[in-house]
This record gives C-alpha cells, structure tokens and sequence, in this order.
C-alpha cells in the first residue's frame, strides 16, 4: 500500500512539474496582434473625410505610408504583443490583382485578400472573408487581439467568431463628417473602440486635381434612402407574396442574408451613391424596408 502510494505522488509530482512548465513557457511567448483592414469602408470613409467624395477615382491613396502608421499605431496600443501581419480586404474583377493591389501585396508583412467586384463596383464577398480569417486565427490561438478597420454591420458574426475562441477584437474607425459611418450593432459587440481623425489621415489621401474628372454623386439623405426601401419592399411583395412576407417577419429588426444584399444592390443602383461604408444610409434603407412590409401585415 504504501508504494502504491509514493508511486501515485511521484506521478502527482511529475504531473505538477510538467504544468508548471508548460505555464512558464506559456508565459514567454508574447502576445500576438494582427491588423484587419477593410478597403472599401477606408476608401470611402477616408475619402469623404479628407477629399470630400467616396469615388476612389478623386483620391490618391498612400496605401504604403497609411499600412505604416497603422501598424505603428498598434504597436503603441499593444505594447506587449507582436504585428503577425496586416490583412487587406478588397474587391476586384474576377479577383484579379491591379497594379495598385498588387503593390500593396508586395508590402512586408501584409497580406491582399480579395473578394469579387461585380458591374456597378460593389464588392463581393469580402466580409466572408474577413469572418474566415479572424475565427481561424483566433480557433489556432495565432492571435490574441485583432484590429478591425471596417463598419459595416455584416462584421458582427465575425467579431463574435473570434470573440468564442477567446481573441479580443478592438475596432478602429476613421472620422465621420456627419453623423457615424459603422453600424452600431458592430460598435456594441467589440472589446474596445476607436476612432482615427482627419489630422490622422490627411497625410495620406489627396484629392487628383485632373480637370477631366468632375464628381456628380450627391449624398442622398436618410429619408430618400428610406423611401427607395420602401419601394424596393413594395416590389418585393409583389413578386414573393405574403406567405414569403409572413416567413420573414420573426426574424425582425434583421434581414436574411441574401435578401439585405439584394436590397443593397437594388438599392445602390436606383440612388446611383454607394451605401458602402455609410452606417446610417443603410439602417434608414432597411427601416424603409421593414416599415412598408410591416403596413402590409
């Protein structure tokens, strides 16, 4: 018996001195931080802050000098952790490279993904491909805080993926000159929040001075955008019926995927303005959306 004994604490003893080893080593190796940038939401927000429209042809962008300044803003807010890359998210044609991409591509330490751009300039499926990313990062314990440059509200299952495996996820938001440009559901889910202003970005952004170029597109108010979800829903209807209409309503305040990406698109080419980036427009073009349906219940 009592060898049984002094062999179970020797095995105890090995187990704790094992523990406390793998805890030390845990202890000396340093966090890990990456840099999550949504191009088209800094496009068109750095874009109206500092040149005064969202249409990237009426802007240069010092994609290199603006990486740089992020990554060193990071440094200073995660003094104890390690850059493991810059993550670009962007739209292209048949997601081929431009010269501008593929520039970028060559940075160190930063990474182009790219989502489709279809006809009317509308990125696809870059949000997916943020939400792959920051969940497998996060699922391999790659990261231990993510900042998340981005502010449509499509981003929230994204937060919360990478919040389940325990990663801290910090957004960063670039000043708006009216109103706010991320959606507030994406403000509520993160673990902290920050916003960089115009003296931030100005060294970075300036408006082409090419006569050629005049830029047409008006920002249409909240209630101009509200009256075109209103029609959009109308046709909706139309086409679907009201069984389609009774199996969408419990899921009220929000929309099925397919369906507030039709409104979007929809939506964009009948106001002839973009909504990307624009956190406001589109909650006004779904509230539109809800209430036409919600008279027709």
């Amino acid at each position: 018996m009592n060898d049984d004994l002094a062999a179970l604490g020797a095995r105890i003893d090995r187990t704790n001195e094992l523990l406390q080893r793998m805890l030390a080593e845990v202890a000396k190796t340093p966090s890990t931080h990456a840099i999550f940038v949504d191009a088209g939401y800094l496009y068109a927000a750095a874009g109206r802050l500092v040149a005064g429209t969202e249409d990237r042809r009426a802007f240069d962008l010092d994609a290199e000098g603006l990486i740089e300044a992020l990554i060193d803003k990071a440094r200073t807010i995660f003094a104890d952790s390690r850059l493991l890359r810059v993550y670009w998210y962007d739209g292209a044609r048949r997601r081929i490279h431009t010269a501008e991409q593929q520039s970028i591509a060559e940075l160190p330490d930063v990474k182009v993904r790219l989502g489709n751009l279809n006809a009317n300039n509308q990125q696809k499926g870059v949000d997916s491909l943020i939400r792959s990313d920051l969940e497998s990062l996060a699922r391999h314990r790659a990261i231990s805080d993510a900042a998340l440059l981005g502010g449509d509200e499509d981003l929230v299952s994204a937060v919360e993926a990478a919040q389940g495996y325990g990663a801290r996820v910090h957004l960063w938001g670039i000043e708006a000159p009216e109103g706010r440009n991320q959606a507030e559901p994406l403000l509520w889910e993160v673990d902290s929040q920050r916003t960089f202003d115009l003296d931030f970005f100005k060294p970075y952004v300036a408006r082409r001075t090419a006569t050629a170029y005049e830029a047409t597109a008006t920002r249409p108010t909240r209630e101009d955008v509200r009256f075109v979800g209103a029609q959009i829903a109308a046709k909706w209807l139309a086409a679907r019926g009201r069984e389609a209409l009774v199996e969408l309503l419990p899921g009220h305040p929000y929309l099925p995927g397919s369906v507030d990406q039709d409104l979007l698109v929809e939506a964009e080419g009948l106001l002839q303005y973009s909504l990307r980036g624009q956190a406001d427009l589109r909650r006004a073009l779904r509230d539109g959306f809800w209430e036409h349906l919600q008279t027709q219940y």
